[in-house]
């Protein structure tokens, strides 16, 4: 806190463009690259299970089921956000201690055992259960809300805002928790440990730098989840949209003459495939 290395996002980007190149900006790309496809088969699969197992699909459930959601991707989550957090924040050139991500998950392994491994399991799991609660529920109702329909020309810049919108609102609901998960991550990486756990990270935190200090890193975190969660939940949407086809009819049903009109938009969200 005496001595900041960056000023803003801005003057991050700046920094590190001037200092690394902008390969810099992409250190740590290999851990989400390995870990991401598997979180969101994974996210996507027990949210729409949990919701059917549920039997209603309601506010309550759509929450229940994501935050069920969040809570289990957990385990391939944290190992990657371990990963990804160390070798951003190591050194470039030929000081670096890691030479990829599978080599420092394996170097933790050696030095700490499973344990290491899994550092900052506790936190990730407090902020994952909520935010994945949130983020579901908040699109199922922005979709619903701007009237989501197959056939509606505008069908791609909904999905795309209700997204985008759904993404930045789950992160805004549990941001503090992530700066302490990436605090205990980082602890230890350059000197001796500082923190004892979550509550010692979160006294120590405040005491040094005031309330603000849990709002570090947001403006960056909401640039990047605006466009990201926007892809992510429109192309999910449409490809379960239009590949099932007619899978989502049970066999041998026949079609109505006169269907009644549906409670809520007729695209399939991903929550009911």
């Amino acid at each position: 806190m005496e001595k900041p290395q960056y000023r803003g996002t801005l003057h991050c980007f700046q920094s590190i463009i001037r200092q690394e190149s902008v390969l810099g900006l992409y250190k740590g790309l290999g851990s989400p690259l390995m870990g991401l496809t598997f979180i969101n088969a994974l996210v996507f699969g027990v949210q729409g299970n949990t919701l059917r197992a549920l039997g209603r699909d309601s506010p309550l459930n759509q929450f229940l089921a994501g935050a069920a959601a969040g809570a289990i991707q957990c385990v391939i989550c944290c190992p990657m956000e371990l990963a990804k957090t160390r070798l951003q924040l190591q050194d470039a050139g030929p000081a670096r201690t890691y030479r990829g991500s599978l080599d420092c998950l394996a170097q933790i392994y050696r030095q700490e055992g499973l344990r290491g491994v899994n550092r900052g399991m506790a936190s990730t799991l407090l902020r994952e259960t909520p935010s994945f609660g949130v983020y579901f529920l908040a699109y199922d109702v922005l979709t619903r809300a701007l009237g989501c329909e197959p056939e509606d020309r505008l069908l791609v810049p909904k999905l795309l805002l209700a997204g985008g919108t759904s993404g930045i609102l789950s992160w805004l609901s549990t941001y503090p928790v992530d700066v302490v998960k990436s605090r205990l991550q980082a602890d230890g990486l350059r000197g001796a440990p500082r923190y004892r756990g979550i509550l010692d990270c979160v006294r120590q935190s405040y005491r040094a730098e005031g309330w603000r200090v849990f709002t570090r890193g947001l403006a960056s975190t909401l640039l990047r989840a605006f466009p990201v969660n926007a892809a992510t939940f429109a192309t999910v949407t449409v490809v379960l949209t239009y590949a099932r086809g007619e899978e989502a009819r049970p066999e041998g049903d026949a079609l109505p003459a006169a269907p009644a009109a549906p409670a809520g938009p007729a695209l399939a969200q991903p929550s009911s495939l």
